[in-house]
């Protein structure tokens, strides 16, 4: 018996009736759903960066509304899925590392085949952000001639963001009334009395090590996710400078001043009164 016959022995080799990995995962569909429009090498790296990118998306989206749903009942649940999220943004990050590899002149030898198709049109990113309390209404527009993403979208708009949900649940447990945490659309200057109620939780992390631990993988969350931004500028701009992007915004211009949002704001600005 060879040594292959020695490591197979007992494994299951038909599955003409029974699933089989391929099967269980829709292997058939992923994989043949990659079909470049040009002759160029590098489309496929393209699109399958682009296409596995959208799929951590799709797992960080299912964390954040568990997450949401179960911070409502108790903390410690949702802490895992909050960590589980940024660490989805730290494999979104290793992604473009990859990417970086085409080089300019790679890239421009598919990119008429984009038209105006960009990741800026990308729904399950807007999904993310809504999630996470940046909303910005406007860009709702982009998503009109896809109903399921228009809807989930609209949804997403009528229930508070997971921070908010995570500012009512730390008001609560200290006894505070109910404050707002999101700004108006478009400013997102700290809130004082957000900050505040957070720098009450940063004094004393003992008193409330819960809503201090809940506080940090926020912080955490934020922190993958703006290194994604910054490294999603750096490659950008490495391979197209500074042309507009395919989707009609500035490119580079658009992604730098999108690194000027902060998320939770107060998470960030409390460290400086500590």
């Amino acid at each position: 018996m060879s040594d292959f016959d020695k490591a197979a022995e007992g494994a299951k080799m038909d599955f003409a009736k029974d699933m089989s990995y391929g099967d269980y995962l829709g292997l058939d569909a992923i994989l043949s759903s990659q079909h470049p429009l040009s002759d160029a090498h590098d489309e496929m790296l393209f699109i399958v960066q682009h296409q596995t990118s959208e799929l951590w998306m799709r797992l960080a989206i299912h964390e954040l509304q568990e997450a949401r749903r179960v911070m409502l009942g108790g903390l410690k649940p949702a802490f895992k899925m909050l960590t589980r999220v940024a660490r989805i943004f730290e494999q979104l990050n290793s992604a473009w590392d990859v990417l970086r590899t085409m080089t300019p002149s790679e890239y421009t030898a598919f990119r008429p085949s984009l038209g105006n198709s960009s990741g800026f049109q990308s729904h399950q990113y807007r999904l993310v952000e809504y999630l996470l309390g940046n909303r910005i209404g406007a860009l709702m527009a982009l998503h009109k001639h896809k109903p399921v993403a228009y809807g989930a979208l609209n949804a997403e708009l009528a229930q508070p963001s997971l921070y908010q949900v995570a500012i009512d649940v730390t008001c609560a447990r200290m006894g505070m009334d109910p404050l707002a945490g999101a700004p108006s659309e478009g400013d997102w200057q700290a809130s004082p009395a957000v900050q505040d109620m957070w720098q009450k939780v940063y004094q004393d992390p003992k008193a409330h090590w819960e809503l201090y631990e809940l506080a940090e993988k926020l912080v955490d969350l934020e922190d993958y996710f703006r290194r994604w931004r910054f490294n999603h500028v750096t490659t950008v701009e490495r391979i197209i400078g500074f042309k507009r992007g395919t989707g009609g915004t500035s490119g580079v211009a658009y992604l730098r001043s999108m690194l000027e949002v902060e998320l939770f704001p107060e998470l960030w600005q409390v460290r400086g009164v500590l």
